[in-house]
């Protein structure tokens, strides 16, 4: 199966296929549904295809939102433009939208998001007879409504599916929340995820007393766990699902990279292993960066396990990243969190990955010895008890 990761910005493109994705999927600055990330500009979108490529990786350009009229103008020259730069596909959620790419660009592969709410095989057939070469289907489908969809349809269409990150309380995403609170379009890209947000529930015949509540900080009611479907890839693939996607383009680079690299390695254990049963270091590192309590969703039929969730937490806090490697015994590095001399860190690595390294001097830009970096930023010096490698990172455990 493709391993799929998100790239919200240059630096998450860098490391999803640093630690081993397949292919990646991003958005220019219009036209997707992820605006607060930091996206990619046209040039930057050039650039994006021309690195993945380089690197065997393919780009998937979201092109999602539900669009309105004014939204229609621009977007055949944008599409034209991803041709010319070689996207391997647009992921699309509106029959319009869908309408133009073949228009414009008659060869370029249509993904269908899974805003199109696909669930059974008749939908999906009016997909593929407009041109569809990929479903990326509802995260509301189970691991037999998929089985069952995959025998109706085409060998060679391909079927994606997600498999880690943030699950939507609304059906396929298509919310109105945002856009009732705060006046932003979620299905336009705006999306301030409300569902996040703190609420009580107040019956109106029990005035002042709010029955729903789950600790001191307030209710989530709305909020789902997270998904996590890294111990059933074999059942994914028995289902006939082609790609596995993981959701978080308005994460950091140390998820994009941790998540990526655990489902490359439960993958990889996947491929080479007749019985699938996942060793506990690849699964203990999806714990170790931010995440809600786990669920398998809707995949065994079980909904209700997704409910009665709580903050984020992780095992780990992301310390620095590699910037440059070891040369006369000096790692020059960015911080991302405080660390100090003598302490033991934790490596994050395609190569090394979890070996324990101790920071055993530290220096600024200027050549000035430090004993803590505390600076958000800042790159410095470290000399450590074993050799770094660009890109590497360092982690804490809490």
């Amino acid at each position: 199966m493709e391993l799929l990761s998100p790239a919200g910005d240059k630096q998450k493109l860098i490391m999803a296929i640093e630690y081993g994705a397949d292919a990646v999927y991003l958005a220019s600055t219009r036209f997707g549904l992820r605006t607060f990330a930091g996206n990619f500009n046209l040039d930057e979108l050039a650039w994006a295809v021309d690195y993945a490529h380089k690197h065997n990786v393919k780009v998937y350009v979201t092109v999602n939102i539900i669009p309105h009229e004014d939204d229609l103008a621009d977007l055949p020259d944008y599409i034209k433009y991803l041709k010319k730069i070689k996207v391997d596909a647009v992921i699309v959620a509106d029959l319009g939208v869908m309408s133009i790419v073949k228009k414009v660009a008659p060869k370029m592969p249509i993904h269908v998001s899974t805003q199109a709410n696909i669930t059974n095989s008749e939908a999906a057939k009016v997909f593929i007879s407009l041109g569809a070469k990929r479903l990326i289907l509802a995260r509301e489908m189970t691991l037999d409504d998929i089985a069952t969809l995959r025998k109706k349809i085409p060998a060679e269409i391909e079927l994606e599916a997600f498999v880690h990150g943030a699950m939507c309380i609304s059906y396929s995403g298509r919310c109105l929340l945002s856009n009732f609170f705060s006046s932003r379009d979620a299905n336009r890209g705006a999306c301030v995820q409300a569902c996040r947000w703190n609420y009580a529930i107040r019956e109106v015949s029990k005035d002042g007393e709010y029955p729903i509540e789950e600790d001191s900080h307030g209710s989530y009611i709305l909020n789902s766990k997270d998904l996590c479907m890294i111990d059933y890839l074999n059942k994914l693939k028995q289902a006939g699902v082609t790609s596995i996607k993981i959701e978080g383009r308005m994460k950091t680079e140390y998820y994009v990279a941790n998540i990526t690299n655990a489902y490359r390695q439960a993958l990889n254990y996947l491929e080479s292993h007749k019985t699938y049963k996942l060793p506990a270091k690849i699964r203990d590192e999806i714990y170790k960066s931010s995440h809600r309590d786990y669920s398998t969703g809707f995949y065994f039929g079980d909904p209700k396990q997704n409910l009665d969730t709580s903050l984020p937490t992780s095992t780990y806090d992301f310390v620095a990243v590699v910037v440059e490697e070891t040369k006369n015994n000096r790692a020059l590095v960015e911080m991302r969190n405080r660390f100090s001399v003598k302490d033991n860190l934790e490596l994050l690595s395609k190569t090394k990955n979890n070996d324990i390294i101790q920071i055993e001097r530290m220096w600024d830009l200027q050549g000035e010895e430090l004993t803590e970096c505390k600076i958000p930023k800042q790159q410095v010096y470290i000399q450590t008890n074993k050799p770094l490698n660009k890109l590497e990172i360092l982690r804490k455990k809490k």
